[in-house]
């Protein structure tokens, strides 16, 4: 567990100092690779539901395999290898630093360069029609952004390699890929993606709810309102289609006094989403430079009481 604890520590800094350089070989890059090139081979099969199901089992199932392998030969030819192995894999599970330098570059943007820069850079981290918003919606679509994604990238990671280390972080990272890859309702991916989406939901039920408690949390310690984060969580965190997202946007809005939510284009398709949260605050830049304080205070809290929690199993405390 001394180990455990150092690996994700030591990965947490990792990726706060790095993020995710282009020229450094990314597994989750790989994922998307085995992704693309699986599809059409699981897509013989007749039945298209059964096809996706046993597509995402494999994905996830060698996502784990190959890393728990990997690890598992470098420990046995040299112990500190195989702990900076899956130092590596739980560094390239975490988007903390990515999360705020694709979160900056549209703050940026609107700051400096006019709305259209901004439009294109939101359109990097959002599948929404990003062509037509205003400074206000690319402020809203960051946030929530920004919400999504410190569950997703952060908080949901933290945990699976706190549970069972390296492998089953990446195997994480292969159920979220998978979601963002084929999970849509669309024509192509409405059937044989069910099974994707439903899998991240599950991998990210027990993370979204931990956010309901680390967000406010982090509202607090970085000036926003506890209570109305938490009072807004659990009168809106349920309102959003997803099982999941809800959550932390509304934890979000809270913390910041703004609401979340509304009409957004996908390939010029109207989706009405509901609103979250109250309009006390109206939408305006600052809130993604303070989104993203909120996000990097909460993967801080999200460490140490992982950290915490480890240290007390270990001593038989829980």
């Amino acid at each position: 567990m001394k180990e455990s604890a150092l690996i994700i520590t030591l990965a947490y800094i990792l990726d706060i100092l790095l993020g995710d350089p282009p020229w450094l070989p990314h597994p989750v890059r790989g994922i998307g690779w085995m992704i693309r090139k699986s599809e059409n081979v699981f897509r013989r099969i007749k039945n298209e539901r059964a096809a996706g199901i046993l597509f995402a089992l494999f994905i996830v199932a060698v996502s784990y395999l190959l890393t728990f392998c990997t690890v598992f030969f470098i420990s046995s030819v040299n112990e500190y290898a195989g702990m900076a192995a899956s130092i590596f894999f739980v560094y390239s599970s975490l988007s903390v630093r990515d999360l705020k330098k694709e979160s900056m570059a549209v703050y940026s943007a609107l700051k400096n360069d006019g709305i259209n820069s901004a439009r294109r850079n939101l359109s990097k981290i959002v599948g929404r029609d990003t062509a037509d918003l205003s400074d206000k919606e690319i402020v809203r679509a960051t946030v929530e952004t920004i919400a999504e994604n410190t569950v997703d990238g952060i908080i949901s990671p933290l945990f699976f390699a706190f549970l069972g280390g390296a492998p089953l972080a990446m195997a994480y990272k292969a159920v979220n890929t998978l979601d963002s890859m084929v999970g849509y309702k669309n024509g192509k991916y409405k059937i044989f993606g069910w099974a994707s989406a439903k899998i991240d939901d599950v991998f990210n039920f027990i993370p979204a709810r931990l956010s309901a408690i680390l967000l406010p949390l982090a509202c607090a310690l970085g000036g926003g309102s506890f209570l109305n984060s938490v009072k807004t969580v659990f009168r809106d965190g349920g309102k959003n289609p997803s099982p999941n997202s809800g959550i932390p946007e509304a934890a979000f809005a809270g913390g910041l006094k703004i609401r979340l939510g509304g009409l957004n284009f996908y390939n010029r398709v109207p989706q009405p989403k509901p609103f979250i949260g109250d309009d006390i605050n109206p939408l305006r830049v600052k809130h993604i430079r303070q989104s993203i304080k909120i996000s990097y205070i909460c993967s801080a809290t999200t460490l140490v009481l992982g950290l915490v929690l480890l240290a007390s199993t270990r001593r038989g405390i829980l």
